[in-house]
C-alpha cells in the first residue's frame, strides 16, 4: 500500500471525529460562553473529589472494583435534553437540605442500572433484567444514596461546614418519549459534569451530574471566596450608660450644696459615701502567694504491676454498628432474599464502635485490600460514655 494512501482505520477515525465535532456545533452551547477555564477546573476537582469517595463506598455495595475518572465539564440547554439522551436513562434527584441551597441530578443509563441493581439483590451482574421494577429501583436508589451521602461527607470537608442531602428520588427518565422530565432543574441552562465509571468488567460507561449554572457558579465561588465566620465584635450595651449617672450621684450630693427640702436626708448621704470610699481606701488587699505540693509519681510493687499486666490479656467483643431499626414479627417474617432493611442513621453518619455491647467511639467505614475496616473519628469522652451505661 502506497504511503500516501490512507488506511481504513484512518479514514474511519477521521470521519469519527468530523461527525462528533458536527454533533458538538449542534448543541449549540459553548461552556466558553458561561464557564471559565478556571471555573471548569474548580467544578471538576470539587467533582472528582467528592466522588472519588462515592466509588470507594460503591465499591463496597457491590464488591466490585469501581472506578471513577476525572470529570469533563460541559454546557446543555434544557430545550437539547432530547438530543442529548437519547436512550432511556434512570435519573436520581438529591436536594440539600444544609449547607446548600441547590439540586443535583444524577443521570445513569438503564442498562447500567440494571447491571447495580442486579449486583445489590446478590447476582453477578453478567445476564440482569432490563426492566426495572419497583426492587431494583429500590436497589439503584440505595445505591445512590450511599454514594451521594459520601459526597456530601468529601464536600463538608471541602468547604468546611456541615453539609446534608435528602434522601434521593429515583424515577425512569426517557425524554423521546416525554417520562422522567419532571425531575430535570428548571433553568434553561445546566451544567453537566460527566464522569467515567467502571465497575469490574461489567461496566464501562458515564455517569452524568446535571446542576443549574447558577448553582455550580455559587459553589466556585463559595470554594474560592468562603464566608467568613468571626464574630462580630460587641458593641456596648445602650443600657450601660444610664448607669454611670446614677453610681456617681451619691458622690455628686456630697460635693454639691444641698437644695433639698429634706436637710437630714441629703446630710446623711453627704456623710455616709465618704466614709465608705475611705474604708475602701484603707482596707489592703490580702494578696498570697501560690503553693503547690509536689507530687511523686507512684511506684508499682512487682505483684501489683504483674496483677495489672493480666488484665491486659482479657479479650474485649468490639462492634462495628451500622444501625438499627424495629420492625413486627409479621415484617421479619416477610424478609426474603433480596429484601431492603431501612436502618436509623442516615447515609455518610458516622458508625457506633461498641466495646463490650457499650459505646466508646464513632468512625468510618473503609475498604483494605478488599476487606472492611473502621477509622476512628471520635472517642466518646468519659461523661458521654456514663451516659451510654443506662
Amino acid at each position: 500500500m502506497s504511503d500516501d494512501m490512507l488506511s481504513q482505520e484512518e479514514i474511519d477515525a477521521l470521519l469519527k471525529g468530523s461527525g462528533e465535532d458536527g454533533n458538538s456545533n449542534e448543541k449549540g452551547a459553548n461552556v466558553e460562553d458561561y464557564l471559565d477555564s478556571f471555573e471548569q477546573d474548580t467544578l471538576g476537582e470539587i467533582g472528582n473529589i467528592s466522588f472519588g469517595s462515592s466509588a470507594t463506598a460503591l465499591s463496597s455495595l457491590l464488591n466490585q472494583k469501581v472506578d471513577i475518572t476525572t470529570p469533563a465539564v460541559s454546557i446543555i440547554e434544557k430545550s437539547r435534553l432530547k438530543d442529548e439522551f437519547p436512550h432511556p436513562y434512570v435519573a436520581i434527584e438529591v436536594k440539600y437540605t444544609e449547607g446548600f441551597s441547590g439540586v443535583n441530578l444524577l443521570v445513569i443509563k438503564q442498562t447500567d442500572a440494571a447491571i447495580i441493581a442486579d449486583l445489590m439483590l446478590g447476582g453477578d451482574g453478567t445476564d440482569p433484567n432490563p426492566e426495572l421494577g419497583d426492587i431494583q429501583l429500590s436497589a439503584v436508589q440505595e445505591a445512590m444514596n450511599q454514594m451521594m451521602g459520601s459526597a456530601a461527607t468529601s464536600m463538608s470537608t471541602i468547604f468546611s461546614k456541615r453539609v446534608d442531602i435528602s434522601p434521593p428520588s429515583i424515577a425512569l427518565m426517557d425524554l423521546k418519549v416525554g417520562e422522567g422530565g419532571e425531575n430535570i432543574p428548571e433553568q434553561d441552562l445546566l451544567a453537566k459534569i460527566s464522569f467515567r465509571l467502571t465497575i469490574g468488567d461489567l461496566i464501562d460507561s458515564n455517569i452524568m451530574q446535571l446542576i443549574p449554572i447558577t448553582f455550580a457558579k455559587s459553589l466556585v465561588n463559595e470554594l474560592v471566596n468562603p464566608p467568613s465566620n468571626e464574630p462580630a465584635e460587641q458593641q456596648p450595651s445602650p443600657q450601660a450608660d444610664p448607669v454611670q449617672p446614677q453610681q456617681q450621684a451619691p458622690s455628686q450630693l456630697a460635693a454639691e450644696p444641698n437644695e433639698q427640702p429634706n436637710e437630714a436626708a441629703a446630710q446623711g448621704g453627704s456623710q455616709t459615701m465618704p466614709q465608705q470610699h475611705e474604708s475602701q481606701r484603707q482596707s489592703p488587699v490580702n494578696v498570697q502567694t501560690a503553693t503547690f505540693t509536689n507530687f511523686e509519681p507512684s511506684q508499682l510493687q512487682k505483684h501489683e504491676a504483674r496483677n495489672l499486666n493480666m488484665l491486659l490479656d482479657i479479650p474485649l467483643q468490639v462492634t462495628v454498628e451500622l444501625g438499627r431499626t424495629t420492625r413486627t414479627v409479621k415484617d421479619v417474617l416477610d424478609l426474603t432474599s433480596g429484601s431492603i432493611i431501612e436502618l436509623d442513621k442516615l447515609a455518610g453518619e458516622p458508625v457506633d464502635i461498641l466495646v463490650n455491647r457499650r459505646l466508646i467511639a464513632k468512625g468510618e467505614v473503609v475498604v483494605i485490600e478488599e476487606n472492611f475496616g473502621v477509622r476512628i473519628t471520635d472517642i466518646l469522652s468519659q461523661s458521654e460514655r456514663l451516659l451510654n451505661l443506662n
